[in-house]
């Protein structure tokens, strides 16, 4: 049996997202690139992206794992909740 990559895993995983209301609030305004690089390099799924100076997020590949959330310190999100109810991420491979 092939060992499978974690593009592979993260492949199978399902998302019943919640396409208006995220469960993270983040300063997009947010100028520190050395804060803005710290999540860009530790979220797992590249929800933050950081281009021609200027922050963007996208919570519907979130993995919910919080890394953000505990990097961040309160600076660049600002606020993180679990979605409600059926919404979120359902791992297929553990």
């Amino acid at each position: 049996m092939k060992k499978m990559t974690i593009e592979d895993k993260l492949g199978l995983n399902l998302f019943h997202t919640d396409e208006e209301n995220s469960h993270i609030e983040v300063d997009l305004e947010f100028k520190d690139e050395a804060e803005i690089r710290k999540l860009l390099l530790a979220c797992p799924a590249e929800c933050y992206k950081y281009e021609d100076g200027k922050l963007s997020f996208s919570w519907l590949g979130c993995l919910e794992c919080g890394t953000c959330r505990v990097l961040s310190h309160g600076k660049i999100v600002k606020d993180w909740h679990h979605p409600m109810g059926e919404i979120g991420v359902q791992y297929r491979q553990g």
